[in-house]
């Protein structure tokens, strides 16, 4: 163990936080080809806000030879390693297919360093079968090694939850495998070194990579449930949230909301399952259709603004519109894969002037992302206000400052007061 020479390919949400905790047992290097994340990091900022400047100082100023951690985009400084963990990223694309590029490319930078008796663990989420089907052919490819021979490969999902300063990485219980038993011991010990919540071994690497799978597609198919039981509330005029609390009343009723469900793993990870169960000629029903019910969201938050505000009498083409929030999650910076865009778009699609005002997100991102300009000073102009993120600043903000008389506010996320809102899901 005291070998291990641990560098960590990809250093956002999933990446960052385990490699500064690798550094805190191992020689550690974290490796990411965005050169100016890596100047960031060597200048000690987070932007991802999921490590606080003062945190990854320490850790910055108390590494050493045996120990510590370092930033780097250049190949050669992950030559000594022997311990490699891939924390890239695996989007789908416009149709929802699952794009590997990410992996293929990390796999192949791995590939250029890899020795005998290196490992290489996967946490990237993926279908089963992608670790040894797809990444090791190009690990073998690129070093020309032989699997199981000459490297060996773990899997070990990632169970970052960004914005969550409660369950951060070392506090939730990581699942671990390997391509062998010994390499799967390695694996297990090498994580239980900094995982304080402890891991569970799998029995082999499609499990590991089945299990991560499902555990977001599970939540997809339960907040689609809620979000469908919203829609029927809705027509027979009864007020959801009352219902699941009477509900929730009961010792099993599962604690599901209604809302937007967006993010990198929820919205994404499903797909990799149903494209998985395509390709062997299983149609995924309820996968799919959990899928299409809560993509649904998004538009029908804006005809139930659009029809509230007819309702009072407004003019719909150009009318004015904030919307608060556009990250995909309250009091959190990362927008991908954010369903609050999709409001903005329906809205806009209906002729009305939709300004976005959101204090968490990154002005130059959003625009790179999504090519929409965030609002910094709000006005007393709106026909209406859309609260899309719960984020802590808007619970604060006196709403009746920014709204015509006729205003509706639609409560996407049901946190303000039921009284003086006009629709909530």
């Amino acid at each position: 163990m005291k070998d291990i020479k641990v560098a960590v390919i990809g250093l956002g949400y999933v990446g960052l936080p385990l490699a500064v905790e690798f550094g805190k047992k191992f020689k550690t290097v974290g490796f990411d080809i965005n050169l100016d994340r890596i100047k960031e990091l060597e200048n000690g900022h987070d932007h991802t806000l999921e490590i606080s400047d003062a945190y990854l100082k320490d850790v910055i100023d108390n590494s050493n030879e045996d120990l510590g951690i370092s930033f780097s985009s250049d190949l050669k400084d992950l030559e000594d390693s022997n311990f490699y963990v891939v924390t890239v990223p695996t989007p789908t694309d416009k149709n929802n297919r699952p794009v590997l590029t990410p992996l293929y490319k990390a796999s192949e930078t791995v590939g250029n360093v890899l020795k005998k008796g290196d490992v290489v663990v996967y946490e990237s989420t993926v279908y089963p079968g992608v670790t040894e089907d797809e990444c090791v052919p190009v690990l073998e490819k690129v070093s020309g090694l032989v699997f199981n021979k000459d490297f060996f490969v773990g899997y070990s999902p990632e169970r970052i939850n960004p914005g969550d300063k409660k369950h951060t990485v070392t506090k939730i219980l990581k699942v671990t495998s390997g391509s062998t038993s010994e390499v799967a011991d390695l694996v297990d010990s090498v994580y239980n070194t900094v995982i304080v919540a402890g891991t569970h071994k799998a029995s082999c690497i499609k499990v590991a990579e089945a299990a991560k799978v499902i555990e977001n597609s599970q939540r997809d198919i339960n907040i689609a449930f809620v979000n469908e039981l919203a829609k029927i509330f809705d027509l027979l005029d009864i007020d959801t949230r009352q219902v699941l609390e009477a509900a929730g009343t009961k010792w099993n009723f599962l604690p599901f909301a209604p809302g937007l469900v967006g993010g990198h793993c929820i919205g994404v990870d499903p797909f990799y399952l149903a494209q998985k169960a395509q390709e062997v000629g299983y149609n995924p029903e309820i996968i799919l259709a959990g899928r299409r019910l809560n993509d649904s969201m998004a538009k029908y938050v804006a005809e139930q603004t659009v029809k509230l505000m007819i309702k009072k009498g407004q003019k719909i083409k150009d009318s004015n519109i904030l919307m608060l929030g556009i990250t995909f999650k309250e009091n959190c910076p990362d927008i991908r894969n954010t369903k609050a865009i999709d409001i903005y778009s329906e809205l806009n699609d209906y002729g009305c002037h939709v300004d976005i005002y959101d204090p968490w997100a990154g002005v130059d991102e959003v625009k790179k992302e999504y090519n929409v300009e965030l609002t910094s000073e709000l006005e007393n102009k709106y026909d209406a206000i859309v609260l899309a993120v719960a984020h802590k600043e808007f619970l604060k903000l006196d709403m009746s400052a920014l709204k015509r008389d006729t205003c509706v506010i639609y409560d996407v996320k049901a946190v303000l007061d039921k009284d003086s809102v006009d629709g909530r899901l």
